[in-house]
């Protein structure tokens, strides 16, 4: 009967799938799988109503989507604290031990692989929800590019909780990475920089099929539903068992000399492993004081993650090149004898700014040391002088732009040398691609290169002209077709929608990004308002300075920046910000219109609640000391916030204090 096979098909395949992607031991050929597939897929086919969502089938992929869906994380996903030594390490040790002075524990212990972070859903133990990080309130819905994961179970087996939610890492193993990179030197393309930032742009392509020619691989080093386990190795063991991935090099650690003697056995070691690295995740391994340790705003405090040092090596600079960025900044860049590093050919580094080329007296010909910050970013760390070729002479910054010929400026105060040409083809580009970015206006599909080639086809000329674009303008592009251009047409129509707040950050103006352009939108509402405020406006928004006021002010005032924002408008962006549910302030309210931070542990409430009374009850409630803050509640170890309050004057009251006001409302 179709149906028995079909599940019989389904229950060999996903046996086999775990012997070679979790267990490493096959035990068929890959022609013999392949076969078993291809019987299922036939099947399927011929009998559309055996399709279940957890059939490896749905692992090949489907037809390409418009975008991805945004979906909050419940809980949110934390980050980590860093430590950089072994004393750092026993620093975070000691501060537990105050914490927690009536319970002994043990450290678990792992490394820490190096991708992309991800939230899977196991609903009726079906896979039923992947959402990436990003910003650990808000993620990606990718459910359908995850689960072209091979190593990934679609369904768990029958002792496994109706309901798992678990946390985990994407990422690209060595092998696979090499192979593309070798494929793409074969075909003439640009090789990709790393692993990490190669499966990141692949888990949110919007072809599944793609994603999974991709292979990529994940790893799970949370579980976030509570399994009545007392220990966070025993649940990795218990996740394994039910054939969930997870880093196979776990260890429970009795104190601090066995974490100290697993950082040292895999600081050489990580580099025979598939999957990149750059530390370990320390951990405190029972469960049950989790909760009692608590967490800051962004990270817990039962966990940390230890970095092994960056990675040198010695080259040859072999010429410094200059760069121009979307706000005209000119970057001098090291280009280099390509050398290996953590893993990677690394053939360019950036200097950062002239006077850190100039202190460390960078020279064409010298030999140099780099290294790779957190085994991604390369710099040049030094100069070996005792090997610089005669006639070598200093580096001396452009005084023209060298893409457009402009002549460059220093703003008083500081260190970089600016093209101020609003039409510097390099400008134009690189606004272009931050225009078109996620936090900003988030036109889905158009990267780099895409973006060069419509400038080069002469179809756009900056940012407001994406609006003008038409099907049949794209469709006949090398490289395009009437879907791929219907497809981006769309998405340049649906950012019209986008806020206010998206659209100041879009523009590039200096100093104001993300979190300023979001102040700043939900202050004034309109563009209108934005292009009329005064400096003296500008400056009573809370947690903005004269530096930002002066930047936008600046900004509007240039003709060419005015025109484009016109040209916006007409184009039916939208130029307004949601404005929040006014909310009836009391009276009496100690708090209204001041400006509040929060800092240290709260015991009676969470800081989440917490901001919330405040911003109920009137309050503006700030991440971070400045001279405008009026008030700081300062919990349990308070740290730099505190001391900062203190040196400026502003009035601090403890959490008891804080309980006593709000019980006055």
């Amino acid at each position: 009967m179709p149906d028995l096979r079909a599940a019989q098909l389904r229950a060999e395949i996903e046996r086999h799938t775990e012997l070679y992607y979790v267990h490493n031991r096959p035990e068929i050929t890959d022609r013999e799988f392949d076969e078993l597939m291809h019987e299922l897929i036939a099947l399927e086919e011929a009998h559309p109503e055996l399709r279940t969502p957890d059939s490896p089938t749905q692992r090949v992929g489907g037809e390409p989507v418009e975008g991805f869906e945004q979906v909050a994380h419940d809980p949110p996903m934390l980050s980590l604290d860093n430590s950089y030594d072994l004393d750092e390490l026993g620093d975070w040790m000691g501060r537990l031990d105050k914490l927690v002075t009536d319970a002994p524990w043990a450290y678990s212990a792992e490394l820490k692989v190096d991708g992309v972070s991800i939230s899977l859903l196991y609903q009726d133990r079906v896979l039923t929800q992947a959402i990436t990080r990003g910003n650990g309130q808000l993620g990606d819905d990718v459910t359908t590019n995850v689960r072209t994961i091979r190593g990934l179970p679609l369904r768990l087996p029958d002792d496994a909780p109706d309901r798992l939610m678990l946390r985990g890492e994407i990422y690209m193993a060595r092998s696979v990475f090499e192979k593309i990179n070798q494929e793409r030197e074969e075909a003439g393309e640009p090789l990709y920089a790393n692993p990490r930032n190669t499966t990141a742009g692949s888990i949110r392509l919007l072809d599944s099929r793609e994603v999974r020619r991709r292979k990529l691989s994940v790893t799970v080093f949370q579980c976030v539903t509570d399994l009545g386990i007392e220990s966070h190795t025993k649940t990795l063991d218990q996740l394994a068992a039910w054939g969930i991935p997870v880093e196979s090099g776990h260890r429970r650690c009795e104190d601090k000399a066995a974490v100290e003697a697993y950082i040292e056995e895999w600081r050489d070691k990580r580099h025979d492993l598939e999957f990149e690295t750059d530390g370990a995740v320390i951990k405190v391994d029972d469960l049950g004081l989790h909760e009692r340790f608590g967490r800051t705003a962004k990270a817990p405090r039962w966990a940390i993650a230890y970095k092994y040092a960056a990675e040198q090596a010695v080259t040859a600079v072999r010429e410094i090149t200059v760069q121009v960025g979307r706000t005209g900044v000119l970057t001098p860049v090291a280009e280099l004898e390509p050398v290996l590093v953590a893993g990677t050919t690394v053939a360019r580094a950036t200097l950062h700014n002239y006077e850190d080329l100039a202190r460390k007296d960078i020279r064409v010909g010298d030999t140099v040391v780099i290294e790779k910050a957190g085994e991604i970013i390369p710099k040049v760390v030094r100069v070996d002088t005792t090997k610089r070729p005669d006639g070598t002479v200093a580096f001396e910054p452009p005084t023209h732009c060298p893409v457009c010929s402009e002549e460059v400026i220093r703003f008083e105060g500081e260190v970089a040398w600016r093209c101020i040409n609003p039409g510097c083809p390099a400008i134009v580009k690189e606004s272009i691609r931050y225009y078109v970015s996620r936090d900003a206006m988030d036109i889905e599909g158009l990267g780099e290169k895409l973006v060069e080639q419509l400038l080069d086809e002469k179809l756009i000329k900056d940012y407001t002209s994406l609006y003008e674009l038409k099907v049949n303008d794209l469709a006949f592009l090398e490289g395009w077709g009437k879907k791929s251009a219907e497809n981006l047409v769309d998405q340049v129509e649906k950012s019209k929608e986008r806020t206010l707040a998206h659209l100041l950050n879009a523009l590039g103006i200096r100093f104001v990004g993300t979190r300023v352009a979001k102040i700043i939108a939900d202050h004034l509402g309109t563009m209108d308002a934005v292009r009329g405020a005064t400096q003296e406006d500008l400056e009573k928004i809370p947690e903005i300075g004269p530096k930002v006021g002066e930047a936008i002010r600046a900004f509007f005032a240039n003709p060419h920046n005015a025109e484009r924002v016109d040209a916006l408008a007409a184009h039916g962006v939208n130029m307004t910000q949601p404005q929040a549910e006014v909310v009836e302030v009391p009276e009496d309210s100690p708090f209204a219109d001041k400006t509040i931070v929060l800092t240290g542990t709260l015991h009676e409430m969470k800081r989440s609640d917490a901001k919330k009374r405040l911003e109920a009850l009137g309050a503006r409630v700030s991440g971070s000391v400045s001279k405008k803050t009026d008030l700081l509640i300062a919990g349990e170890a308070a740290g730099s916030k505190l001391t900062k309050a203190q040196a400026l004057g502003v009035e601090v009251i403890d959490e008891a204090r804080f309980i006593e006001l709000l019980g006055t409302e």
